[in-house]
């Protein structure tokens, strides 16, 4: 798979070998981008500004709807790409091609309704006989940097915005999996004008760094760890920023509520994409008065996922991203019942593979649950009372999402004004999302949001127009 630079199919005699996670055999190569490649990528985009600021919103809107029809039409072959390079069911990766192609759609549309506003001037001194309004212009050029866990549905949510605001992009994708995202941008590529996407590849840190600290560069768009978006904000300057850095999510089971359907939400939302999900369910918080029943329930159902070849549509569970992604969530485990924790199911480790496990009595303090755990983990904390779920469910650094499932209203109303996240779901787990609601957290699961009407309001700024 090679680079995109300025239109352009890019390779180098330096590769980097992408692993199959699920048997450790290689899938492709992709070029070891270095400084220089980085800086001709930003350049060929600053100098396409011009190029793309000049069409019409009618005409970006046609060529996003052409990128969608491209894209549907090698859906199967990118499905396949995800799976393989990342180790992701290929269920799971055919449902994020699908939310992947109608993010392009949504984007389409958003392209022609980007609305400045007229502004009452006469309403302050001066103003009486002036007339304002407010337009609304790209930024210029997007550093897009993305992570291995949903390749191509979250470099849209970055790249598709951009475009429809008028902007250029230079995507960085995580180089644990980079191929499908490589693969989106060459099919991109043809629609537009030449260097208003480009994506390069490489491990070296310079790359990271001069997406950042560019002077050609107007926005940073980051999804990954707390410690490089931290990084990245202190590197930023003037730029603007959006850092979704990962969370804790919660699942808070209240004694009145639904158990089956609770239950059924917990192992979906504990369990996808083997765990590594920002938003998947990182502690399920019960109240002691339904713990038993839920618990049983739980194990139960969980049993019945299907661990194993990813590629085979019956599986539910495939391997960790790599062996050391799944040795860290080894290790976590054992901490925790180390430190008085019961294991109901699982915890066993094959390579990469780590059965869906089930933790009950796990405290707020044990790691597994204090840092966020990217596993098929299940950690049950036990509490007495509403009040409780709701302050062990706040006892984080990160707020991200969190579900609630209730059956009183006010149980409901109180966890929405109580939760410090960005998103408080109720009667559904916090792995829900659709591609147009506005998603990102608090404290540090970063600032800014994405969907596509925030992402496009957040990728343009306001230009105040006078007459007088």
């Amino acid at each position: 798979m090679k680079m995109v630079i300025n239109g352009k199919l890019i390779d180098k005699n330096d590769k980097i070998k992408i692993l199959n996670p699920a048997n450790n055999q290689i899938v492709d190569t992709v070029p070891s981008g270095d400084l220089e490649d980085i800086k001709q990528a930003i350049e060929s985009a600053n100098q396409a500004k011009a190029v793309i600021n000049d069409m019409s919103s009618r005409k970006v809107s046609r060529i996003l709807y052409n990128i969608y029809e491209d894209v549907l039409k090698n859906s199967n072959k990118l499905a396949q790409l995800i799976t393989l390079e990342t180790g992701k069911p290929i269920k799971n990766s055919v449902d994020e091609i699908n939310r992947s192609v109608e993010t392009i759609l949504l984007s389409a549309e958003e392209s022609k309704r980007i609305y400045g506003e007229t502004v009452p001037l006469d309403a302050c001194i001066g103003g009486r006989t002036a007339l304002g309004f407010t337009i609304k212009v790209p930024l210029g050029v997007i550093s897009a940097i993305t992570p291995f866990n949903y390749p191509i549905n979250l470099a849209i949510h970055k790249i598709a915005p951009a475009i429809a605001t008028k902007n250029c992009v230079v995507l960085k994708p995580s180089i644990k999996a980079p191929l499908a995202a490589l693969e989106l941008v060459q099919i991109m590529a043809i629609h537009l004008p030449p260097g208003v996407i480009n994506a390069i590849t490489g491990h070296s840190s310079v790359i990271g760094d001069e997406m950042v600290s560019s002077p050609l560069v107007n926005k940073v768009s980051f999804t990954g760890s707390v410690k490089t978006g931290i990084s990245i904000s202190r590197k930023a300057s003037m730029k603007k920023i959006t850092l979704e850095l990962g969370g804790n999510d919660p699942l808070v089971v209240i004694d009145d509520a639904d158990i089956n359907k609770a239950v059924k939400a917990a192992v979906s939302g504990a369990f996808i994409n083997a765990g590594q999900v920002c938003i998947a369910i990182k502690r399920i918080i019960l109240h002691e008065a339904i713990a038993n029943e839920f618990i049983d329930k739980l194990v139960s159902e969980t049993i019945k996922l299907k661990m194993g070849d990813p590629s085979d549509s019956k599986t539910d569970v495939g391997p960790l991203i790599d062996e050391d992604a799944a040795k860290k969530v080894e290790m976590l485990v054992e901490d925790s019942l180390d430190n008085g924790a019961e294991l109901l199911l699982g915890g066993k480790r094959r390579d990469a593979f780590y059965t869906p496990t089930i933790i009950d009595h796990v405290k707020s303090n044990m790691k597994i649950v204090s840092e966020e755990t990217f596993g098929p983990i299940a950690p049950i904390i036990r509490v007495s009372s509403v009040d409780e779920a709701f302050e062990v469910a706040n006892n984080t650094e990160y707020g991200l999402q969190a579900g609630v499932f209730t059956g009183s209203i006010e149980t409901a109303l109180k966890a929405a004004n109580v939760i410090d996240a960005g998103s408080v779901i109720i009667n559904r787990q916090p792995t829900f999302r659709t591609d147009n609601m506005p998603f990102g957290g608090f404290k540090n699961s970063g600032m800014g949001k994405e969907g596509i009407k925030y992402a496009v309001d957040d990728m343009t700024k306001t230009k105040l127009i006078v007459f007088g």
